[in-house]
C-alpha cells in the first residue's frame, strides 16, 4: 500500500514553488495511536507530506527523468500540533538544483498558522548509484503522484 499524504496542489511553479493541502480527518487510524484519548497528526507525517510536495516538485523539474529519494531532513521544526479539522498547507520551494539532487525547504501552516519549518535535501539516485537497481514502486512517482499534478494543472477533480 502507498501512503499518499497530500490531497491535491493549489499551487505549483515549475522548478520554483509548489503549495499541497492535507485534509486531517479523524477517521485515519494513526491519529490514535500515539494519544489513544488527544488524536495528533504525527510529527513524521507532516515532514513526509512536506517530502512527497516538494519531490514532486524537485521530480517534476527534470521531467520526471531521474529517481529522486529523500536523502536528509536537514531540520524540522514544529511549533504547534495537528488534530482532526485541521487542513494542512504544505508551501514547498526549491532552494538548489543541480545533476545530482536538490535541496528544498518549506513551512507547514494551518488556518495561517505556523505549524512547521522544514528543510530536505533530495538525491537522483540515477546520477549517484552507478548501475543499481530500485524497486520501482519505492519511488514518489506513481501514478498517483502524478495524478495529482496533472489534476491541478487541467483543473478537474480526481478521488484517488
Amino acid at each position: 500500500m502507498r501512503w499518499i499524504w497530500i490531497d491535491k496542489f493549489t499551487e505549483f511553479r515549475s522548478r520554483v514553488s509548489a503549495t499541497a493541502v492535507k485534509n486531517v480527518s479523524l477517521a485515519e487510524e494513526h491519529l490514535h495511536d500515539l494519544y489513544p484519548d488527544f488524536p495528533i497528526m504525527p510529527h513524521s507525517l507532516i515532514i513526509e507530506g512536506m517530502a512527497q510536495t516538494a519531490g514532486i516538485l524537485v521530480g517534476e523539474a527534470s521531467n520526471f527523468g531521474e529517481k529522486v529519494i529523500l536523502a536528509k531532513i536537514g531540520r524540522a521544526t514544529f511549533h504547534r500540533l495537528s488534530r482532526a479539522g485541521d487542513t494542512l498547507e504544505f508551501h514547498a520551494k526549491i532552494d538548489q538544483f543541480s545533476e545530482q539532487g536538490a535541496s528544498a525547504s518549506g513551512t507547514v501552516t494551518c488556518g495561517g498558522q505556523l505549524v512547521a519549518e522544514i528543510e530536505l535535501m533530495f538525491s537522483h539516485i540515477d546520477q549517484n548509484l552507478a548501475g543499481l537497481e530500485f524497486p520501482e514502486h519505492n519511488f514518489v512517482f506513481t501514478e498517483q503522484f502524478t495524478e495529482l499534478l496533472k489534476t491541478y494543472r487541467t483543473g478537474r477533480s480526481v478521488a484517488l
